[in-house]
């Protein structure tokens, strides 16, 4: 059971491994996107219907319909990784082995929705993924197994998902006969160590200039590829502009001023020190590096990043 990219590896694993049968597929329905908002398949849709997989997509897991389609299959062992919704309680009961779930965290720190972003975020050194026995909680469940990576300057939200999604694909497979062998016991979470990682608003991505220069950097890092971390542009007509990479520098200004503009990058003073952007996407238009954007967009020392916009 799964909908992200993030469930895609482990779909793949599972099914490349001789151990198992991956009998369903069980993914969230079509949803609009694009400019169109034409219905697209999730990428675990995607995934499965490459494999030549059977797959199902229930509205809603609650209720009779969607517990009897599964029921109807007698799964084992259920895998969940990404899914988006909650299983209830019967759903969770039905396997006789009960059901387990990737983790893109070392639990119990960030459970929730977000956990890659929010281990940039709050600046941790490492993360990891753990498999997990699922209960009724929120990534409330014994810690079956679990592996550590650490987080490395250049990672961004992008990077890590993708490393973790393969580290995760990887133990779920060596974990996956233990657990059913009985020989590894599921281990309860500390509850005084757990975090809770929030899902991500578009809103989140707002450069705060008050802020210190490598707080704004871990936001940059966390919301690469999405919300984006993007501030107002100080010329009219121009107004977003999206900061896909910087760096930490020396200098003093005003919140948000222009400190230094040169073929380098744009220098812009924060609550305390400075980034220096070196990646930045003004709205509508395509990435491309600060001299590049400096040639269309002429901007100038004194100049101030911000404003009121907030999506």
């Amino acid at each position: 059971m799964g909908t992200a990219e993030l469930a895609c590896p482990s779909l793949l694993a599972l099914h490349e491994w001789s151990g198992a049968e991956v009998v369903s597929v069980v993914t969230q329905p079509d949803r609009p996107g694009g400019r169109k908002l034409q219905p697209r398949p999730s990428f675990v849709k995607q995934c499965a219907n490459k494999l030549g997989l059977p797959l199902q997509q229930p509205r809603t897991l609650r209720g009779s319909e969607a517990y009897n389609e599964l029921a109807a299959i007698e799964p084992d062992l259920v895998v969940v990784a990404a899914y988006g919704q909650i299983l209830p309680l019967e759903i969770l009961e039905l396997p006789g082995h009960g059901c387990l779930n990737v983790h893109a965290s070392i639990l119990p720190r960030h459970r929730g929705a977000a956990p890659i972003q929010w281990a940039l975020l709050n600046g941790d050194r490492e993360t990891g993924v753990t498999i997990m026995q699922m209960d009724a909680g929120l990534d409330t469940g014994g810690m079956v197994a679990a592996a550590r990576t650490p987080i490395e300057e250049h990672d961004n939200a992008q990077t890590l998902h993708d490393r973790l999604a393969n580290m995760g694909a990887d133990l779920l497979v060596k974990t996956v006969p233990g657990y059913l062998a009985g020989d590894l016991i599921p281990q309860p979470q500390r509850e005084d160590d757990a975090s809770y990682a929030r899902k991500i608003k578009k809103a989140d991505g707002l450069m705060r200039w008050e802020n210190s220069a490598p707080a704004l950097l871990r936001r940059i890092m966390a919301f690469n590829p999405w919300p984006g971390a993007f501030t107002e542009l100080p010329m009219t007509g121009q107004r977003m502009l999206k900061i896909l990479d910087a760096k930490v520098t020396d200098g003093k200004g005003g919140n948000g001023e222009i400190i230094l503009v040169d073929e380098s990058g744009i220098v812009v003073a924060c609550g305390e020190r400075a980034l220096r952007l070196l990646a930045v996407q003004r709205e509508g238009a395509k990435q491309m590096g600060t001299a590049d954007f400096l040639r269309g967009c002429p901007l100038r020392s004194g100049m101030v990043l911000g404003g009121s916009a907030a999506s």
